[in-house]
């Protein structure tokens, strides 16, 4: 015969069929009715308790609570050293690991560190529960949610004789080392916080290849340097701007580097463009530019995205990846959009013979906002 499902008006469900006449309810776990339940749903009860050595032997007990606590105390020894590492080794240090090769020397040991104090708290826990802990089995009935006062209290007195049966109060050791463990385990945790999730940029982000190779003192010269088409690489005459057209270039003698060329790039992309002057509403955009033709950061301030769509009637330029849109007659500033902060000018001028030169580096950090801009 085959089985057919109903749902009665409250919401249970029922099956009649090959278990007999009668319904068999399956609500909430339970299996009730006249109609017999089925082999395959009878409690196969639990496995019989096998005896630890643990529960007969105190020498055994002593035994798993020094190995439980020994655990806890490797995961201290790793937090302690995350700590060490994390303020002693140089974070450009590099360290060789056969089968992988030259890695940062920071990351390796803070990785190694962090994995020992996680595996000891974990190990710990368990060889805890497995030798030591009370081991023995229940079901309970589901009940309402409100237990009564007498089930209350019986829950308070339950948790008490946990508190006895972990037996926490009789092994010192292992209180004291997982408490020092899971303690010290926050430190990891807030320490990159403090510390400002690695170095301090310092002036990398306020520095680009505009400001020019920095000198032996550590200063940088800050001269005039073309801007060249990207990629052809030759320097643009203003005379070549016209209203409407969009140039990107970068700094004269960039692609010259043997190191670095893609960081430096990404920090030194710029976009020209030229405005009728009478559209321009900010005083120092037309001190920074030349004659209505007006340079800025190609990189959004949202999240890095190359900005590289301008709109001609209204002035606009678009950042594709999350539509941030600036208005280039006013600094750029953003007026739609996630970013949070202004493209970046370059002040620019011509030569003698009369091609767009810049009049100094960018006077902020180019790139996507952050938390801590660093020096400029």
């Amino acid at each position: 015969m085959n089985e057919q499902d109903s749902t009665p008006t409250g919401g249970e469900v029922t099956r009649t069929g090959e278990f007999g006449s009668g319904a068999v309810r399956l609500d909430q776990g339970h299996i009730v009715g006249d109609g017999g339940i089925p082999e395959r749903f009878q409690n196969p009860g639990f496995p019989p308790h096998a005896v630890r050595g643990a529960d007969l032997d105190e020498a055994a007990a002593k035994r798993a609570e020094r190995i439980v606590g020994g655990l806890f105390v490797m995961s201290i020894l790793g937090t302690l050293g995350f700590i060490v590492a994390y303020f002693a080794i140089d974070s450009e240090a590099t360290i060789f690991i056969p089968g992988t090769g030259s890695t940062n020397a920071v990351h390796a040991v803070l990785g190694i560190c962090m994995a020992l104090s996680l595996l000891g708290i974990g190990l710990g826990a368990v060889q805890w529960a497995k030798t030591l802990m009370n081991d023995h089995e229940a079901v309970e009935e589901r009940h309402p949610q409100r237990s009564a006062d007498a089930d209350r209290a019986k829950f308070v007195e339950i948790m008490s004789d946990g508190d006895r049966e972990s037996q926490l109060s009789r092994r010192p050791l292992i209180k004291y080392a997982l408490g020092g463990a899971l303690g010290l385990f926050a430190v990891p945790v807030v320490l990159p916080l403090i510390g400002g999730l690695g170095p301090l940029p310092g002036d990398d982000l306020s520095v680009s290849f505009w400001n020019g190779e920095q000198e032996e003192d550590g200063s940088y010269p800050n001269e005039p340097l073309r801007l060249m088409r990207d990629p052809q690489n030759t320097p643009i005459k203003a005379s070549e701007v016209t209203i409407g057209s969009v140039f990107h270039v970068m700094p004269e003698g960039l692609l010259d580097l043997e190191e670095h060329i893609l960081e430096a790039k990404a920090k030194a992309a710029v976009i020209v463009m030229r405005l009728d002057p009478d559209d321009i509403k900010s005083q120092k955009e037309k001190d920074w530019g030349h004659q209505g033709i007006v340079a800025y950061s190609k990189i959004c301030t949202h999240v890095g995205c190359p900005v590289g769509l301008y709109e001609q009637q209204t002035h606009h330029l678009l950042c594709p990846c999350h539509q941030s849109t600036f208005d280039v007659t006013q600094d750029c500033k953003v007026i739609f959009g996630p970013a949070k902060r202004p493209l970046p000018q370059l002040p620019i001028t011509v030569d003698d013979e009369g091609y767009l030169i810049s009049k100094g580096p960018f006077r902020e950090a180019t790139g996507p906002s952050f938390w801590e801009r660093g020096s400029a």
